[in-house]
């Protein structure tokens, strides 16, 4: 994708450094994104508004170009998908009916038959980690606040994240810090930084990580950081309730 000559102010400015990639792949797939925003959306379905959707899934897109993640072919695929459902949407009923082999057929059914298999499949491989979890941990009398906490605990998506940090970064901007360019910072300095506060704090706020950042540069190193610790499986990421604070604690080994 060819960068925008006259990117929004709202977004971060494209980091380009140190090498650092992200492949999203190792993390979860276009798919789950669309999953997301229409379980954030409370949508329906199989009545998908495709235009408020496929806006909503270029604005994520644009948020990870900006990071340098590294984009595999098939999220660019989808977004080509939803823009042509998207125009196929807006043609005239008259045009359609013209058609002999549409047959008035939705243009979003197809879409829709590849939410709900991939959601099949993701809720039995989530399923059967479950299972592995509780034969690995099993508790004889597990403490009552234990049990209180695990009701009101909910885990953080990536695309959770990706919008927290692009919130962060609109923070750092009407504030008009000014920045420090010389100060570098590698993702591996970051990394260990933030092992070591958990080893300090049982528990960090995510938006404590960038309270010290002095350029988007830190900023987009930190947030590289973290998303390697979730790759690697030492921290996890939740929120007490939806929508609340974003909650950073490093993960328990298991048995």
């Amino acid at each position: 994708m060819e960068k925008d000559q006259n990117p929004s102010p709202d977004t971060p400015e494209p980091f380009e450094g140190n090498g650092v990639t992200v492949r999203l792949e190792a993390f979860e797939g276009p798919l789950d994104l669309l999953l997301h925003l229409i379980k954030r959306e409370e949508i329906d379905i199989w009545n998908i508004p495709i235009a408020h959707i496929t806006e909503q899934y270029l604005e994520y897109i644009q948020i990870m170009k900006d990071l340098n993640i590294n984009l595999a072919a098939e999220w660019l695929m989808m977004a080509s998908t939803l823009i042509y459902i998207k125009s196929r949407l807006l043609v005239p009923q008259e045009k359609k009916e013209e058609s002999e082999d549409d047959e008035n057929e939705d243009p979003r059914h197809e879409l829709v038959y590849q939410l709900l298999e991939h959601q099949k499949f993701k809720n039995a491989a989530e399923m059967l980690y479950t299972r592995e979890e509780v034969e690995n941990a099993v508790w004889n009398n597990p403490p009552e606040d234990a049990l209180e906490d695990a009701n009101e605990i909910v885990d953080v998506s990536l695309f959770d994240l990706l919008r927290a940090f692009h919130e962060v970064v609109r923070r750092f901007d009407e504030q008009r810090v000014m920045e420090v360019d010389h100060e570098e910072v590698t993702v591996e300095q970051m990394i260990l930084d933030i092992r070591n506060r958990l080893l300090i704090h049982d528990t960090i706020l995510f938006y404590s990580l960038f309270a010290e950042s002095r350029s988007k540069r830190q900023m987009i190193v930190t947030f590289l950081a973290l998303l390697e610790l979730v790759r690697l499986h030492e921290v996890r990421l939740h929120q007490k309730k939806t929508f609340e604070e974003i909650l950073i604690s490093k993960k328990k080994e298991t048995a």
